[in-house]
């Protein structure tokens, strides 16, 4: 296996923070974490003396390769020494066209730029951002090697799933004077000669790439020292003050996307103060639900929001005035005023809204990668750029005319400002009586939409590890829960005292100086969580923890590693082994968990797929810090210098006191059992 990492910088560019490049770090980074071979891809430019430089100085497989800012996404063009000259020339076509930050390349010009990719290694971001996706990686998977993920989680993921590419986990690091530590985002290949055309070859087949060199993808290197851990549940074990919570802190900080559970964290302190928190966090968390329960009622809020009905009652007034006072002075009428533009209406404003939404939609089903297989099952690919070409000539007859109208309706009034200066008639002032209607159409079909709203009623529930979470919406109560709701301050109360009156009370939220007009929609009901326990009451102080321990972990979805500090010191065994346990036995089949412990219900009982044990020893006089580590079935455990230790100590030190507490307290259950 050939350890290899092909994202790595060693030139600040636009698009980098500014930093010194040190040959001397370079080497101690491919030494230290013995790499095979790397590749230097730096944003938009290649420095083919420095390439050299490096190639002559590091003792491993240098490529010389790119880091090309694209459209939509990032992706690596690397090549080889019998390329060199060619791709040189490429390489200094892309920096002279992407000069700033927000410079980029079409796909096209990325063609015309390289000719045929197939001379190259082509790796897009692909489950790291910026990604490319949609049409734009359509265009390139015809010569596209693998995919770059940014975490040990995604690239299991994606090495899973067959209809993906094939993943690879590089650095992305900047080679910098001062640089102390070092990322081990790397990728093994089961690969001979390291060429670029076996490199090529050994991508075609995801079996030949995998995070560790001896255990594929069940391990993967967190330290530069060595040390590995499982991709899926980890127990760590040790004494006090052995540097359990330090291992955990250091693995948070090489991890960007770390969710860390800390000891203690989520523990009541001061009743009050704890109850606000948990409520928060709740509402926080199903802030989500709330905005797509609400999405409709925003629409029909939207469609309200600019409508004047004392601006329409006073034009219809001016309209009855003046067709009165045409008909008395109907004697007055002359040439000019019986001219027909003289009362004539103007065109009404074209609206493209919702046909430039429906271009969007198509648009985002025809570009969609995640789904494409589905979407392809029910419509053809043709039929949808076929539609996309109709309503995009659609829009563009909507939009002519449009114009049209804006230009008629431009001459009309020019004329009739000219034909009213040039008469004592009386004009008659316009008024559309059927939008007046309609508004008020709309503002009574509203007001019952508010009053269903308030009604009481609960609109959604959640089960979650024997809790309920139940969110209900009602009316508000006063003018303190509007001001909560909103999140500003300022009076509220001249609000509220319009509330039994939405068309009112939308104009009184108007008036409000701190609210944005888009937020609105959220104060029309008060939507509140209660979380409930099994027996369907409101749960109490431990209970609640309970709970938020569980949202805490489900939350851990969302990152790339789960870090758990001794979760046995906030709860009881019963929660830990029926609930914790499960959630996070779950959680480990689809990302790294690691959890510090020294409680037999989880260290023992939630079935780890790797041990690692932390001690203190002392050597010649001097303290010393080991890391054992090895799978729960091994008779030992060993530490990166080579020493071992047996493993069923270890573990009935850590989770049971030792083996003769463990049997003394074997002898006294089983004395009580009956």
């Amino acid at each position: 296996m050939k350890k290899i990492d092909f994202h790595i910088h060693t030139v600040p560019t636009v698009s980098d923070s500014a930093f010194e490049f040190e040959m001397e770090c370079f080497e101690r980074y491919v030494n230290d974490l013995e790499i095979d071979a790397v590749a230097i891809t730096n944003h938009d430019v290649f420095d083919v003396e420095q390439y050299r430089e490096i190639k002559d100085r590091l003792g491993a497989v240098v490529f010389p390769g790119i880091e090309v800012t694209l459209e939509k996404g990032h992706v690596l063009i690397i090549s080889d020494d019998a390329n060199l000259d060619a791709f040189q020339e490429s390489a200094t076509l892309v920096s002279q066209e992407i000069t700033s930050d927000t410079d980029s390349i079409s796909v096209e010009r990325l063609f015309e730029i390289f000719g045929d990719l197939e001379r190259y290694l082509v790796i897009p971001h692909y489950d790291k951002k910026p990604s490319v996706s949609g049409e734009t990686l359509n265009r390139l998977l015809p010569h596209v090697s693998a995919g770059e993920v940014d975490s040990p989680k995604k690239f299991i993921r994606n090495h899973k799933d067959t209809t993906r590419l094939v993943p690879v986990l590089f650095s992305d690091l900047r080679i910098r004077s001062g640089l102390s530590t070092f990322p081990t985002r790397q990728t093994y290949l089961d690969c001979g000669e390291i060429t670029l055309p076996a490199v090529k070859s050994c991508l075609r087949d995801r079996s030949n790439v995998a995070l560790s060199e001896s255990d594929g993808n069940a391990l993967w290197q967190i330290f530069e020292d060595g040390q590995r851990i499982s991709t899926g549940l980890n127990i760590l074990l040790g004494e006090r003050s052995s540097g359990k919570t330090y291992t955990l802190n250091e693995i948070e900080s090489r991890c960007e996307n770390a969710k860390y559970i800390k000891q203690f964290s989520l523990v009541q302190q001061d009743e009050t103060a704890y109850e606000k928190e948990f409520n928060a966090s709740v509402q926080k968390n199903k802030s989500g639900f709330i905005d797509n329960y609400l999405m409709g009622f925003k629409g029909v809020l939207d469609s309200v929001m600019d409508i004047d009905l004392t601006a329409n009652e006073k034009e219809v007034e001016s309209y009855v005035e003046t067709l009165l006072k045409s008909a008395e002075l109907s004697d007055r009428q002359d040439a000019f005023s019986k001219a027909a533009l003289f009362n004539e209406e103007m065109f009404p404003e074209v609206q493209t809204e919702e046909l430039s939404r429906l271009i969007e939609s198509v648009r985002h089903l025809r570009e969609n990668v995640e789904y494409k297989e589905v979407i392809e099952k029910h419509i053809q690919l043709l039929a949808l750029e076929k539609l996309a070409v109709e309503l995009i000539e659609t829009l563009w007859g909507k939009l002519l005319e449009g114009k049209k109208k804006k230009l008629v309706n431009e001459l009309v009034s020019e004329i009739q400002q000219n034909l009213r200066l040039r008469t004592s008639a009386q004009p008659i002032e316009g008024v559309d009586l059927y939008n007046v209607a309609m508004d008020k159409k709309r503002i009574e079909v509203f007001g019952k939409i508010v009053d269903l709203l308030k009604r009481d009623e609960v609109i959604y529930e959640e089960s979650i590890q024997g809790f309920k979470v139940e969110a209900r919406k009602t009316a508000f109560q006063g003018a303190g829960e509007i001001r909560e709701a909103s999140g500003v301050s300022g009076a509220f109360l001249p609000a509220y005292q319009a509330y039994e009156k939405p068309y009112e009370y939308l104009q009184k939220l108007k008036e409000h100086d701190g609210l944005a007009r888009a937020d609105l929609y959220k104060l029309f009901t008060s939507i509140k969580y209660r979380i409930l326990n099994k027996d369907g009451a409101e749960v109490s102080g431990g209970e609640r923890s309970e709970f938020r321990l569980l949202q805490e972990i489900k939350d851990a979805q969302n990152y790339d590693i789960l870090l758990v500090d001794e979760p046995e010191s906030s709860f009881d065994n019963p929660f830990l082994k029926s609930d914790v346990n499960q959630i996070l036995k779950e959680l480990s089949t689809s990302m790294p968990v690691v959890i510090v412990t020294h409680n037999s219900t989880v260290g023992a009982s939630v079935g780890a797929n790797y041990l690692i044990f932390t001690k203190k020893e002392n050597e010649g006089g001097s303290t010393v810090y080991r890391r054992y580590s090895g799978y729960p079935s091994d008779t030992e455990l060993q530490a990166l210098d080579g020493n071992t230790i047996p493993a069923h100590g270890v573990v009935l030190d850590s989770l049971e006191a030792g083996a003769e507490a463990y049997e003394s307290r074997r002898e006294g259950y089983e004395a009580i059992k009956s």
